[in-house]
């Protein structure tokens, strides 16, 4: 039987038991490919990453992130945020400088601070849009409910590292009493080249804060998630694009969900960067057959 360490990691947090949890097996270069999505699974937390060895010139690291469904997933999100708070928290690296990560084949810095972690995303690439009466019906809402002002898109599909459908909504109160259909959103996304969706408002209950989101993943088998970088990083982008939002934006997300977290983004072009903190909230071992 083989052991291997694994933590779990609150992200976009300062404290445990809030932000989005994620599980980090870290020197995983022992597990097999095989094996890490059965390993996803039995953590059932949104995404599980491992970080291994890079494959690309100029990586420091690697990082593999698995949903419970089995599906891999890239961008640099929580996945990646609390990963890399967990390198810095177990003295693998400096409390300050800049590193480089390796998501897919993409090679994207991350600037490491005492008190927070910094990652560059790809530029924004914008995709298709969305008739709003399919999608109204998906997530059980009214049309006339649909739209978030300000002469942005109803529906459109914004990618930084992972294409998500970006969705307007009048306000919180509509963002909070959604529950899609998940059958019909998987479609929806799918048809839309999207892979996640997801809701937001210019309504946030939080002073400071731009927008109020939820994020729904059929596509990756992620019923919901409290706080989603990959989307977060998007949804700047494109509210900038429309004169929205300034070059910094706050998203707030997970109240639903009990799990408050807070996405802090500033723009640099066209290109978002995203910034938080994150608490190791429990260690172990992991036996493996």
């Amino acid at each position: 039987m083989t052991t291997i360490d694994f933590a779990l990691v609150d992200v976009f947090s300062d404290r445990p038991l809030a932000g989005n949890p994620l599980a980090v097996v870290p020197d995983a270069d022992q597990v097999d490919e095989a094996v890490m999505p059965r390993i996803a699974a039995e953590f059932n937390q949104s995404e599980t990453t491992f970080l291994v060895a890079p494959t690309v010139a100029g990586a420091d690291h690697r990082l593999r992130s698995f949903t419970p469904a089995g599906v891999e997933v890239f961008g640099a999100g929580h996945n990646a945020l609390g990963a890399w708070w967990w390198l810095a928290d177990n003295g693998r690296l400096d409390r300050s400088g800049v590193w480089h990560q390796q998501l897919g084949d993409v090679v994207l810095p991350v600037e490491v601070s005492p008190d927070r972690i910094a990652m560059r995303q790809e530029p924004a690439r914008y995709g298709n849009t969305v008739e709003p009466a399919p999608l109204a019906a998906a997530l059980g809402v009214d049309v006339a409910a649909l739209g978030a002002g300000a002469g942005l898109p109803v529906a459109q599909v914004v990618e930084t590292g992972a294409a998500h459908l970006l969705v307007g909504l009048r306000d919180r109160a509509t963002v909070d009493s959604v529950s899609p259909d998940t059958a019909a959103l998987r479609t929806l996304l799918l048809a839309a080249g999207g892979e996640g969706c997801y809701l937001y408002s210019l309504d946030p209950a939080e002073p400071g804060a731009t927008a109020h989101a939820r994020f729904f993943n059929p596509v990756a088998g992620i019923t919901e998630d409290p706080a989603t970088g990959t989307a977060a990083g998007p949804l700047a982008c494109l509210l900038h694009s429309h004169d929205a939002a300034g070059e910094t934006v706050v998203v707030i997300q997970g109240h639903r969900l009990g799990r408050p977290s807070r996405l802090e983004l500033r723009l640099d072009g066209t290109t978002p960067v995203l910034s938080g903190r994150a608490v190791v909230s429990a260690t172990g071992t992991l036996r493996l057959p």
